[in-house]
């Protein structure tokens, strides 16, 4: 019989061996089928591949595929879960951590103080961010545009936190295997700034993220949008746009055309780096960055970038210039001992006219440059005030961007031969006239011999002669004839707050002040005989305009006597016209004042006014070496006069007080009355200051002098210093300075 094929029934048999051999095969093939099918469906079930044969038997191919599929899904799932739990329980944690959202608030902005000149413009921002806030309504359209361009391209459409642009950057940084492109949203940004401190860690991260949502939802788009453009770094110490326009351009935000807006977008990437007045090249080739990116968001068209593109490269200086900011300076330096602390935006409105502001820079840049170097002159300062001490313009040096340090209002020196007014009017105070005589000749005061400066002596001389030539050995004569003391006096009542040392070498002004008191102690020679504080802040208001201070120097007190006013005028006019200051004359006007040089040349003053302003100019070096014979008669009285000429331009001339008409009168020593006052300044009391001794006669003031009233004798000697005319006689040293 012949052997069955699989699946064949095979019918059994009774016979021999054979048939028991048939058998058993039927058998084993039956379990072998059985086991096969058995097999076939385990595999089928459990997922194992089956030989490729089989699979290709049973036509299915997908199986194992859809498998693979299903169980990475299955793990991915999982593992989600399992993230977001992680996640989940990292932000309860640091979110624990930080304090309830019901007391979270924006902190305030950093109070902002605006500086405005006498029209109304602005010298200066100050204060923490040094700039104003500003609605996106106010500023520049252009600003926002470029900033939401490359900052934050779906800014009015995310929830505060992007998860697009976060694996967008993601990507950009895989794919260049550094960083190069964060995915922190505008929000994101703004709440780290407000609320937190730079480190880069996971809670602060994800604290950022909380404040972020915080934000969004108590805040709109247009006012996060604000607050982030008004407080975020732009580099070079300004923060918020305001600041940085004015740093940069200076110019507002309100006024910044399109290619400054991207620049100033494009700093926030790397504020310190990319800042123009660092790296120009660099600000401008991230501005055309942001250029394309505006264009891409359909901010702008292809015209503009060509229009922007075509502008001239930003050239900032490498720190705030001009030398409006010496004023700011300055104001800032009063300003806690008038309101206290500042705890919030205030506007101050000043003296300063920024017309002759720049005009005075330029004067003493341009000086500088022409003739600085071959003198050896490295400085100089300039401070121009009017009538009533209010502050014109001020100068603190050659470039506030090289120093910020204020050398007219801080540095103390000696005011040299510009101190002599003073003696002068001490001695007038006591009697003397301006055609009073003494010998100009040499002279011992203890162990102190003054000279010259020419070293000559001219004998017999006016007292108007002696101060048009500024002779030494004349103003020490005066300084031993009315006492030390008393000329400190009247140089403290005119306005030198300085303390001063009451000795003999007074007389050549060896006791260090300020230019802006020497200058503002001049005034009164100007205005009549008034006192004319110096002073910058004329009003103090919040931005509300609330008024929190208002200066009170409309009503000075009387401080010299009308006649002597007048006869000092008239000495002072002879300096320019026939003494030492002859370059500083103006053509047209009246002018008077008086030079000053220090010893070995340190220091060089001219001090001088008209009937509108009075102007003192110093030149010297900041550690004091010597320049090449600068004498007050040379660079500060040519920059008097180029500074005075320019401020006069377009006015008309008109006398200093005293100079004509009719003169006050002194009948016994009293003055004359109110009358003779002029310039607006109202009514003083005459015997606002020192009676002169009882010895002394009072005689007239008639034809702009007083007629000398010395004793017979002629002229006092050298020798003789410290006699007076009139009654007493004091005949030695000795009996002067005892009081004898």
């Amino acid at each position: 019989m012949a052997s069955g094929k699989s699946g064949q029934r095979i019918e059994p048999s009774f016979g021999g061996n054979d048939d028991d051999d048939d058998f058993r095969v039927e058998a084993s093939d039956r379990v072998s089928g059985a086991r096969k099918s058995r097999r076939a469906k385990s595999t089928q079930s459990s997922g194992k591949r089956e030989p490729r044969g089989r699979r290709a038997s049973k036509g299915g191919s997908g199986s194992g595929f859809f498998g693979l599929v299903r169980r990475l899904a299955y793990w991915c799932v999982v593992l989600g879960i399992w993230g977001a739990i992680g996640v989940g329980g990292l932000v309860l944690y640091y979110g624990a951590r930080m304090p309830s959202a019901t007391s979270w608030s924006i902190p305030d902005r950093p109070p902002n103080v605006k500086i405005l000149s006498v029209s109304g413009d602005i010298i200066a921002n100050r204060g923490a961010t040094g700039g104003e806030a500003l609605s996106l309504e106010n500023m520049s359209p252009y600003i926002p545009q470029a900033v939401i361009a490359i900052e934050d391209r779906r800014f009015y459409s995310h929830f505060g936190v992007d998860p697009l642009g976060l694996a967008r950057a993601m990507l950009t940084n895989l794919t260049a295997g550094r960083m190069v492109q964060g995915g922190s949203t505008l929000t994101q940004q703004l709440a780290k700034n407000l609320f937190l401190s730079p480190e880069r860690t996971l809670e602060r991260k994800v604290q950022e993220v909380l404040l972020a949502l915080w934000l969004e939802q108590k805040y709109s788009k247009d006012q996060i949008l604000a607050m982030y453009l008004n407080r975020v770094f732009f580099g070079s110490n300004a923060y918020g746009v305001e600041a940085a326009s004015r740093r940069y351009f200076n110019k507002s935000a309100r006024d910044v055309n399109l290619g400054e807006a991207a620049l100033l977008a494009g700093l926030l990437k790397a504020p310190s780096r990319l800042s123009p007045a660092r790296d120009p090249q660099a600000a401008e080739q991230r501005a055309q960055v942001v250029l394309g990116a505006m264009r891409e968001e359909g901010f702008i068209s292809d015209a503009e970038i060509k229009t922007a593109m075509s502008q001239a490269p930003t050239r900032a200086k490498s720190f705030w210039s001009g030398a409006e900011y010496y004023v700011a300076d300055m104001v800032m330096d009063q300003l806690p001992g008038m309101i206290g602390e500042i705890t919030q935006d205030l506007v101050i409105d000043t003296t300063i006219d920024l017309a002759l502001e720049k005009e005075a820079e330029e004067v003493i840049s341009a000086t500088l440059e022409a003739e600085g170097g071959k003198l050896n002159a490295s400085q100089a300062a300039l401070v121009s005030i009017d009538g009533t001490g209010a502050i014109r313009a001020l100068v603190g040096g050659r470039d506030y961007a090289e120093s910020q340090f204020d050398r007219a209002s801080k540095a103390k020196r000696q005011p040299g031969s510009a101190f002599k007014p003073f003696v002068y009017a001490a001695a007038l105070e006591i009697g003397r006239t301006p055609m009073s005589v003494r010998n100009d000749a040499p002279v011992r005061i203890g162990n102190w011999t003054p000279e010259n400066y020419d070293q000559k002596y001219r004998g017999d001389v006016t007292l108007a002669d002696a101060l048009a030539n500024s002779l030494n050995t004349i103003a020490a004569q005066l300084v031993m004839e009315v006492g030390p003391q008393q000329v400190v006096k009247v140089a403290h009542r005119l306005g030198i707050d300085s303390e001063m040392q009451a000795n003999a070498s007074i007389a050549l002004g060896t006791s260090e002040v300020t230019l802006v008191e020497l200058t503002s102690s001049y005034a009164p020679f100007m205005n009549g005989g008034f006192k004319a504080t110096p002073h910058v802040i004329r009003r103090i208001s919040t931005a509300d305009g609330t008024v929190l201070f208002e200066n009170t120097y409309d009503n000075p007190p009387r401080v010299l006597d009308p006649a002597i006013v007048s006869e000092m005028n008239q000495m002072m006019m002879r300096v320019l016209t026939t003494g030492t200051g002859k370059k500083a004359r103006l053509p047209g006007w009246e002018a008077a004042g008086k030079t000053g040089t220090t010893q070995s040349f340190r220091d060089a003053l001219f001090v001088g006014y008209t009937s509108n302003l009075t102007t003192g100019i110093w030149f010297g070096n900041d550690d004091g070496k010597s320049m090449k014979k600068v004498t007050g008669g040379g660079l500060p009285a040519k920059a008097w006069h180029d500074f005075m000429v320019a401020a006069h331009e377009g006015l008309s001339p008109s006398p200093l007080f005293g100079t004509t008409g009719v003169q006050p009168v002194f009948d016994g020593g009293a003055a004359a009355g109110a009358e003779a006052v002029s310039d607006g300044f109202g009514t003083g009391a005459a015997d606002a200051f020192p009676e002169p001794p009882a010895s002394v006669d009072g005689t007239a003031a008639i034809e702009q002098v007083r007629p000398a009233n010395e004793q017979e004798g002629g002229p006092i000697p050298p020798e003789g210093v410290g006699e007076t005319t009139g009654a007493t006689r004091r005949t030695t040293l000795f009996d002067l300075l005892t009081g004898g």
